[in-house]
């Protein structure tokens, strides 16, 4: 696989060292975590339990987090997936073991995944109204009608600290631009139905 080189795997190694199935279990869901990376106190917790560098802590910790996004992003499910990623001459109960533990988490990891991606600001209301322009400084803009859209939205949680923030934005349109609008979005609800019809 050209995503994962020999480096990453031989960093992979170290974990015949530990202790427990269990260490190895904790040690992959706290490494899935975007967080995991570059962790001071995570860092110090695996050099102290299998006797390591920091650097060489910092290696597995890059090469665990970098084969478990790999296989959530890819949606590798069964085993024979999994274990392809891993070279020939990798210990094979260190494989089995890596894979029967991510195989037990993937589901949780693409759902932790999609709920931390970041996303587009979030339509929740829209309230319009039409106006008429009685005061202008030129003629030719009065009596004009114009329509004012109010857009509640919802911004993306992992952008303002997983809070649901929502902020309001007021819009003016003319005529043409309003039917351009209608026009598109019309395009946009026909494309939906014709694929939730499918």
């Amino acid at each position: 696989m050209a995503a994962k080189n020999e480096e990453e795997f031989a960093a992979l190694q170290i974990l015949l060292k530990a202790s427990s199935k269990d260490f190895v279990r904790q040690l992959c869901q706290e490494c899935f975590s975007r967080s995991a990376t570059g962790s001071e106190k995570l860092i110090e917790s695996i050099c102290s339990s299998l006797s390591i560098t920091p650097n060489e802590a910092n290696q597995l910790i890059c090469s665990l987090h970098n084969l478990t996004r790999h296989i959530v992003y890819h949606g590798l499910t069964s085993p024979e997936e999994i274990l392809s990623l891993f070279p020939e001459g990798f210990h094979q109960n260190l494989k089995n073991l890596l894979t029967k533990i991510i195989l037990e988490n993937v589901s949780v990891w693409r759902n932790e995944a999609q709920a931390n991606q970041i996303s587009l600001p979030r339509l929740l209301d829209m309230d319009w109204r039409v106006d008429i322009k009685t005061s202008s400084d030129s003629v030719s803009r009065m009596a004009v009608p114009t329509c004012l859209l109010q857009l509640k939205i919802q911004e993306d949680p992992a952008l303002c600290g997983n809070d649901f923030e929502t902020s309001t934005l007021m819009v003016e349109v003319n005529k043409q631009t309003l039917d351009t609008m209608l026009d598109g979005l019309g395009r946009i609800r026909d494309q939906l139905s014709a694929i939730a019809n499918k």
